[in-house]
């Protein structure tokens, strides 16, 4: 049966172009591999039919979700099959036996959400919750932070429903002893399983073996290998009163026995209310990892170590200075113990007995108390400095590969103080970063992968580690799986004859190896199939933006860790990737983005690595919201990446009509401003309007923007300053830059800012200067941005200090300074000193209300509510709690801001007709209805244009500028 054959049988997708192979070649781990193809099954028959097609072929199905395993469990040469998009379903809650049926696709976070009215959770937990899938949960068998109070994936698994590899469909689920032994006379497949389980397990002997080789039971995070460790222990093998369940062996399998659709979970009752940390400091590692044991004597829900490395990254961050202040001194690792009740009484009580227990032990200096936000504030830190950590500039990268290691509590002292040796004869600095309640430690060796040199030391470190592990008889494999870094060494790990088991009943589960070859059992080689090539040679590749921040932009876009926080969906805040959150396609992330950037760049033979029309279906949905630079793990920055793209991909292909008008919108405008009321005529009315738009590529149902009847032309606005200059001694100076959006289109906001500015007593400097090339950089004219960035530049550059700074009215124009000036401007020195010295108005005007320059006796006492959208680029390269902060100057205004991600109308984006949809579906996520819900004497509040015309467009109703309502509050 051919692909297109295939394809045409699936309710579904089945995708085998190029861009998607080279989108799913990679996981979050370090290795590559291109699938045959991509399939999107819509229900259980799809699945059945792309297991026949494989049997068929001779090829292989691999199971994804989110795709943000770290050990290559979702690479594969065979068919990748995405659950993520259709299986999406939450079927089932049962408040009376607290459990819940979900379908694979189902993100934990989402899912926790859905059953907090239930007052019910799903314990086991990861640093990827937000955008992980149950799925992928229950493949890796996951755990995170929370396992030492709620277990492991594994035991929360009750029911899976699956369809094995003849096609058949089959639940698994607890068995009686009888109910069992009926199974095994089934003449079916599922039958042959339960009699091949029961054949191999039955002997004391081989359960001798396994007791003896397996990791120790005591270890509650432990995948190696299939987990015939736990099936042991039921009735049917022992004299153990828990019942058989096969789920306990298909969890933590990585998809390699079945495909499951349906997976019933053991919910717990949500958390109690209140909740205490005890951030214990000391002086050595040794002396924090000998006071886990008594620590965890305590009832501890997280118990969680982070070293002096990890702290230290977060010094020099401006952002984590308020999240340091519960340091004590210069610690060189802290035990984070938090307890927890519905008492408040109680869990003070708890703390101060865990507190007294340490300073009995003698091993820590100091144990401040956290409560409330300040435990968040903590745990922020301890995230924070292990991004900074990952955030290494060039081809040396923290790698995945023994950070998965757990031993029990007695030995973890032990283990550690030889791990560290052992470290240090490869040159390399210990990094402690651990679920220390759990024995687990996570540690990344620095290596680069694109050297021969470094990927021998990549196998022999991991051989040593797992060696070292085996000594303490400890999980090689604690949390994140086998997959192909660590599949090699079960046999070392479990023994050879236990291996040899899992291989028995890999067989007879999947006789054709159709379902994830290579992980588990018949393991790919550990250091093959990598996402470099050792030893090539990089790829010359030159831009017109500089990239030198990052090495170039390959290794920008090799930033990518394939973390996937661009996958996280609206409810979880932010506002990165806007596109894909609308939908729901691996293409449309900042991942999909860097990933096929780094294949093409990598892989191309043409003379302009950049032109592919693959890369421009890749990049045509990008918004340049710029929420990636700050929002991504890597901060790796897609904006500019697209800018770079669309220079170099149309210098090749030449610029569209529609292109070239937009860019060049500034023109256009300027042009309509001389004749505005003609023009808006022209603009508003429906016959010539449909002309304009159909012409100009815009869609029919968008409005045009009104040109501004108030024009403020370069020498009459500066005219207009001085005849209203009413502030002979002011506070301060500022220069204002008047930028084209708002000069033709909102001039009125910016005469209202010199009305508030001149009545709080500031003077605003005029002086003529070039647009900020916003509309150029947005259609990839980099050239004439380049030009206007200079030329910028040389306005500014002797007048902009920080008793003269440079402020602004538009996000999108103003921050430009800050930004894409830095990576365009020939004069790099000027740049980033204007840069330092400018200031969206909101943020100059919060400084100044800090500094008591500005008061909230100067504006009405009458109440007011208000919401707030805040700008993308003020988001991303800002503060939006600056306008937050403003807009409650008067004090009897009550502001929320609204927790939206991207308008989604994005400068020209929103207009075009092929963007259309996609930017009203970014606005309904959460902007929309909440505007729509608010009374009519809320006042919808944003700074950027963009946004307050989509607002217009998506809800009918008017949004302000923070500037024009904190001018109509003068007193």
């Amino acid at each position: 049966m051919s692909l297109k054959l295939l394809e045409s049988k699936l309710s579904g997708e089945l995708l085998y172009d190029d861009l998607i192979k080279a989108l799913y070649a990679t996981d979050a781990s370090v290795y590559r591999m291109l699938p045959l193809a991509v399939a999107y099954p819509k229900d259980e028959e799809d699945i059945k039919l792309l297991i026949q097609y494989a049997k068929q072929e001779s090829t292989s199905l691999i199971p994804r979700t989110a795709g943000t395993s770290l050990a290559g469990q979702c690479v594969g040469k065979g068919i990748v099959v995405d659950v993520s998009k259709h299986f999406t379903k939450i079927l089932k809650v049962n408040e009376t036996s607290k459990t819940v049926t979900v379908q694979p696709g189902v993100v934990r976070d989402a899912l926790n959400n859905y059953l907090k009215p239930y007052g019910l959770f799903f314990g086991p937990n990861t640093s990827t919750s937000n955008r992980c899938m149950i799925g992928g949960m229950v493949g890796n068998n996951s755990s995170g932070t929370t396992s030492i109070k709620y277990g492991v994936t594994r035991d929360k698994v009750l029911g899976l429903k699956t369809i094995l590899s003849d096609g058949s469909e089959v639940v698994f689920g607890e068995l009686l002893s009888e109910e069992f032994m009926k199974k095994t006379k089934l003449d079916t497949l599922e039958g042959e399983i339960y009699q091949s389980i029961y054949d191999e397990l039955k002997p004391k002997s081989v359960q001798k073996e396994i007791n003896e080789k397996f990791p120790k039971p005591e270890i509650h995070r432990r995948n190696t290998g299939y987990a015939i460790d736990a099936l042991i222990d039921t009735d049917i093998f022992s004299e153990g009163e828990e019942e058989f369940n096969m789920c306990k062996l298909l969890s933590g399998s990585e998809g390699t026995l079945a495909f499951t659709t349906e997976i019933t979970l053991q919910l717990d009752d949500l958390p109690p209310e209140h909740r205490i940390m005890v951030a214990a400091h000391f002086e050595s590692i040794e002396s924090c990892l000998l006071a886990v044991v008594p620590a965890m004597k305590h009832n501890l829900y997280t118990c969680e170590m982070m070293d002096k490395t990890i702290l230290d990254c977060t010094k020099r961050n401006k952002t984590q200075q308020e999240n340091r202040q519960f340091l004590v001194g210069d610690p060189e690792a802290i035990l984070m113990c938090e307890v927890k009740s519905n008492n408040f009484e109680d869990v003070k009580n708890q703390a101060d007995l865990l507190v007294k227990a340490l300073e009995k032990s003698g091993l820590s200096y100091a144990n401040p108390i956290l409560v409330g936000n300040d435990i968040d504030k903590a745990v922020h830190l301890r995230s924070a400095g292990l991004g900074l950590l990952g955030n290494i500039v060039g081809d040396k990268k923290s790698v995945a590969c023994i950070e998965d290691t757990a031993v029990v509590l007695d030995d973890l002292a032990d283990y550690i103080g030889e791990f560290t040796a052992l470290m240090a004869t490869y040159s390399q600095n210990a990094i402690y970063y651990a679920h220390a309640g759990a024995g687990e430690l996570h540690l990344r060796p620095i290596l680069d992968l694109k050297q021969k040199e470094d990927v021998k030391l990549f196998r022999k470190i991991t051989r040593d580690v797992a060696q070292l592990v085996k000594k303490y008889n400890g999980s090689f494999s604690g949390e994140h799986g086998d997959g192909i870094v660590r599949a090699e060494f079960i046999p070392l790990m479990i023994g050879e004859a236990n291996y040899q088991i899992l291989k028995r009943i890999k067989q007879v589960f999947d006789p054709e190896n159709i379902f994830n070859p290579g992980k588990i059992v018949d393991a790919y080689p550990m250091d093959k199939s990598l996402r470099y090539e050792p030893d090539r040679a990089e790829p010359e590749i030159e831009t017109i933006m500089d990239f030198s921040h990052s090495q170039g932009i390959l290794r920008e876009a090799e930033k990518c860790n394939g973390s996937g926080d661009c996958r996280k969906l609206p409810e979880f805040g932010g506002t990165m990737c806007p596109s894909y959150r609308a939908t729901r396609n691996e293409k449309d992330t900042t991942r999909g983005r860097a990933n096929a950037l780094r294949e093409f760049l990598t892989n191309s033979e043409k003379s302009n690595k950049f032109n592919h029309k693959e890369l421009k279906e890749v990049f045509d949905l990008c918004l340049s919201c710029k929420a990636c630079a700050s929002e991504c793990p890597s901060s790796v920055d897609v904006a500019s990446l697209k800018a770079e793209f669309q220079y170099q991909y149309q210098k090749e292909n030449g610029y569209s009509f529609s292109n070239k008008f937009f860019a060049k919108s500034t023109k256009y405008n300027k042009i309509a401003s001389r004749a505005p009321k003609f023009y808006n005529w022209l603009f508003q009315n429906k016959f010539t309007s449909g002309i304009i738009k159909n012409t100009l590529g815009v869609h029919s149902q968008r409005s045009l923007p009104r040109v501004s009847e108030s024009y403020i032309s370069w020498a009459n606005f500066s005219d207009w300053i001085d005849g209203n200059d009413y502030t002979p001694k002011p506070i301060k100076s500022v220069y204002l830059f008047v930028d084209e959006f708002t000069n033709y289109l909102d001039s009125q906001i910016a005469i209202d800012l010199e009305i508030l500015m001149e009545v709080l007593n500031y003077k605003l400097i005029y002086i003529h200067h070039f647009e900020s090339g916003r509309s150029y950089l947005s259609k990839g004219f980099l050239e004439e941005a380049k030009k206007l960035a200079n030329q910028n530049v040389g306005v500014f550059k002797d007048l902009i200090s920080e008793k003269t700074p440079l402020i602004g009215i538009e996000p999108s124009a103003i921050l430009t300074f800050k930004d894409e000036y830095l990576k365009l401007a020939d004069d790099k020195a000027s740049a980033e000193k204007i840069a330092k010295h400018t200031f969206l108005i909101e943020e100059f005007l919060q400084k100044e209300i800090e500094l008591g320059n500005i008061t909230s006796d100067q504006f009405t006492s009458e109440s007011k509510t208000i919401k707030f959208h805040g700008h993308c680029h003020q988001k991303a390269l800002s503060n939006q709690l600056s306008s937050f902060s403003v807009l409650n100057l008067p004090k009897n205004y009550k502001v929320t801001m609204i927790p939206s991600g991207c308008c989604g109308m994005a400068g020209s984006f929103g207009y075009e007709k092929e963007h259309y949809e996609v930017s009203m579906q970014i606005g309904e996520q959460t902007l929309f209805p909440t505007v729509r819900k608010s009374g009519n004497d809320v006042i919808i509040a944003t700074n950027g244009t963009s946004c307050r015309h989509q607002i217009k467009d998506g809800t009918g109703r008017i949004a302000q500028h923070p500037i024009t309502i904190l001018k109509e509050a003068l007193i």
